[in-house]
């Protein structure tokens, strides 16, 4: 990038350098049309503000960020952790500066903690909404008052916070749905193990499965959908009590990252590669039930890219003013026997520590 490139910028729009930086900065004094023809203009460009000088010119004082995600289930929330925290290093000399209080599990005192976190002076909150009902008006408040919240993982739906960053949780269980399919014969019974329903992302995994599975699968149909709070003993116990209930039971999806009680139960009812167990999320000790047939597939929603993706945008708005998209969906990832050792997740929690 040409260091003139605001230069540029203003000469192409026909307008004054100063008009650029106000429209690239999100401030008053142009018109929309005005402001939306530079920022046509900058993208076409390739144009980025340089964030060092941003933070230089605006003395460096320090950009405060709260965060609160869970630390159960520790295997997937660290890769989440870890990708935020990856970020925030690259970044700290830019005056990033992280308030780093988790909750125990998923829905868990979130009120409580995120209130706390928002007395202490933060400009932004990134969390994982484990029980948005409940967080809803502590969004609001933070976001009236200023504070930019980013839910990252699950949504707050109907609250003001300003983006998501997760995987597209109904396309996530399409694909399930589409993979057990393929799987399992016609007439197959099959179950669901999730979360918790009021989580978002883990009622519209279960969705889009229930949607799609009936019309792949002739006569086949969900049989049952258990809750286990992610909780790693709930879903030991729920899913050694299904297949000792059901015994025709075809295949099983597990929408969340509670996966290896699930996996375990399976295995120790003689039961690997019998029954077709379609998993979520991907770490290192999902790698021997790969390869003794255990699980069929994964489908990963790259917690760590999720994280560095949530401490960019929050950059990018407070040191060069970009907007916060409503919402920032990744794809979900198919993982296989043949290729599960390609990805990064199975080693990325020993490597960040």
């Amino acid at each position: 990038m040409k260091k003139n490139g605001i230069h540029d910028i203003a000469r192409l729009a026909n307008v004054s350098i100063g008009t650029v930086d106000r429209a690239l900065h999100n401030r008053k004094g142009i018109s929309e049309n005005t402001r939306q023809r530079v920022l046509k203009i900058s993208e076409a460009l390739g144009y980025r503000p340089n964030l060092a000088a941003r933070a230089l010119s605006a003395g460096r004082s320090p950009i405060r960020i709260g965060v609160s995600i869970p630390r159960e289930l520790r295997r997937y929330f660290d890769q989440l952790r870890n990708g935020l925290m990856s970020e925030a290093r690259r970044f700290e000399h830019l005056g990033i500066e992280i308030i780093w209080r988790p909750t125990e599990r998923l829905g868990i005192r979130e009120v409580e903690v995120v209130s706390a976190l928002l007395n202490d002076g933060i400009r932004a909150l990134i969390i994982v909404p484990g029980d948005p009902t409940s967080l809803a008006p502590v969004i609001d408040a933070a976001e009236r008052n200023g504070t930019r919240v980013i839910c990252v993982d699950t949504d707050a739906p109907g609250t003001s916070r300003s983006t998501v960053v997760c995987v597209n949780a109904e396309v996530s269980g399409r694909l399930a749905a589409e993979l057990m399919g393929r799987f399992v014969k016609p007439q197959a019974e099959v179950a669901i193990i999730t979360g918790m329903l009021q989580v978002e992302h883990h009622s519209n995994k279960t969705k889009g499965f229930c949607d799609l599975f009936p019309q792949l699968c002739q006569g086949g149909r969900v049989l049952k959908i258990l809750e286990a709070h992610d909780n790693e003993e709930e879903a030991f116990q729920k899913t050694c009590a299904l297949l000792d209930t059901h015994k025709s039971l075809a295949g099983i999806y597990v929408n969340t990252g509670n996966v290896l009680p699930v996996c375990r139960a399976v295995d120790a009812l003689g039961l690997s590669g019998k029954i077709t167990l379609i998993t979520t999320e991907l770490y290192e000790e999902m790698i021997p039930f790969f390869e003794k047939g255990t699980i069929f597939a994964t489908l990963t929603g790259r917690a760590f890219a999720q994280g560095q993706i949530a401490l960019q945008l929050v950059v990018e708005h407070f040191l060069s003013g970009a907007p916060f998209p409503p919402q920032r969906f990744l794809a979900p990832q198919v993982v296989l026997r043949s290729n599960v050792h390609l990805f990064p997740e199975t080693t990325q929690s020993k490597a960040m520590g």
